[in-house]
């Protein structure tokens, strides 16, 4: 007999829960009771999601009781501990940290590109990709599936919200500062006047960051692996060769990403515009004669990949290279954890 499954929302007061509950009142109607649950902190709180008031209870084994699915939008330590607890009391987790991403028996799926393996979870638990791989990777699995990509190389500019609440103060902040002077004319101006750094390692404003993320082996920042160990995951193609390079640029939401993608089979430019154009969950906006391609001014807000900027490789045959970008509070995290859900909650009706 089916049912409507229930739900949490564990880290419903942050900013990535903010959204979630913004998007979970737009989105179709599968299910029953809906709880939050963030920090001691925040229980009492009262926030309005299906225009309901609802209050925010204290994250506890009980919390889960009685739940069907739980989407996480916590820190990674605060995933790893409660994850696997919300699964022993009878939840499936659709976790948005990195804490599960790479387990051989979590899936990372994205429901446009490889929503099949959201029925192999082992463990109970089923992990959202890190935001930048989001922003890039449903308009590469459907080029994918028509011309086998054989490797990537892409370099991103990613928002201040990329790095959390924190991210969006600093960069405002420094942009207060800076607003009406002559900084940026010369060497050392910008440092000179910027003290507070936040989660940066070098002023945003009028500036750009060639690193995001922390540092790991070999001069990669964690941000740079997780697009390389991501996409394969996610389209299932373990050699695939990547080489990525994330900036931190000074807009508040939406990261883009500049694509060179080769494939095994030679795609066309206007075939490749058809696929894209109808594509589930892709944009295209490409009309380079009239200055038409999607910047993240655009972008924020809105639920797609958009694409612009497609382009056949003048020096590889099998190249195509492309502009994408996406909202990463949005698809690039509280959406795609919603549409994974979603796919849950389908089961209940099955």
């Amino acid at each position: 007999m089916s049912r409507k499954p229930s739900l949490a929302v564990v880290g419903a007061t942050g900013a990535v829960g903010t959204v979630m509950l913004e998007i979970l009142s737009t989105r179709p109607d599968v299910w029953g009771e809906i709880r939050l649950i963030a920090s001691s902190r925040s229980a009492g709180k009262k926030l309005i999601c299906r225009g309901e008031e609802l209050t925010v209870v204290a994250l506890s084994p009980e919390a889960f009781d009685g739940i069907d699915v739980a989407m996480f939008d916590v820190p990674d330590e605060i995933s790893a501990e409660w994850a696997p607890i919300a699964v022993s009391r009878g939840a499936v987790v659709v976790d948005n940290s990195g804490a599960f991403r790479m387990d051989v028996d979590v899936p990372l799926v994205v429901p446009e590109v490889n929503p099949e393996d959201a029925l192999k979870r082992p463990l109970g638990i089923i992990s959202n990709p890190n935001c930048t791989t989001l922003t890039m990777i449903v308009a590469m699995g459907a080029l994918h599936r028509e011309y086998e990509l054989k490797e990537l190389v892409v370099s991103s500019y990613q928002a201040a919200s990329g790095a959390g609440q924190a991210g969006i103060d600093t960069l405002r902040a420094q942009m207060e500062i800076l607003a009406g002077t002559d900084a940026g004319t010369s060497a050392g101006d910008i440092r000179s006047r910027i003290s507070d750094l936040g989660p940066f390692p070098a002023p945003l404003a009028l500036n750009v960051v060639p690193w995001a993320g922390s540092l790991k082996a070999d001069g990669y920042s964690s941000e740079e692996l997780k697009v390389r160990n991501e996409s394969r995951k996610i389209l299932g193609l373990p050699n695939l060769k990547v080489a990525a390079t994330c900036v931190r640029v000074p807009v508040v939401t939406t990261h883009s990403l500049a694509v060179h993608a080769v494939f095994g089979r030679e795609p066309s430019r206007t075939a490749a515009q058809d696929i894209l154009q109808n594509a589930a969950g892709v944009k295209l906006v490409d009309d380079p004669i009239n200055h038409k391609f999607p910047t993240p001014a655009d972008v924020v807000g809105t639920d797609p990949t958009w694409v612009g900027r497609v382009r056949k490789s003048l020096d590889d045959p099998m190249a195509l290279d492309l502009f994408v970008c996406g909202d990463n509070l949005r698809k690039g995290a509280a959406l795609n954890t919603a549409q994974i859900a979603e796919l849950l909650a389908e089961e209940f009706r099955e």
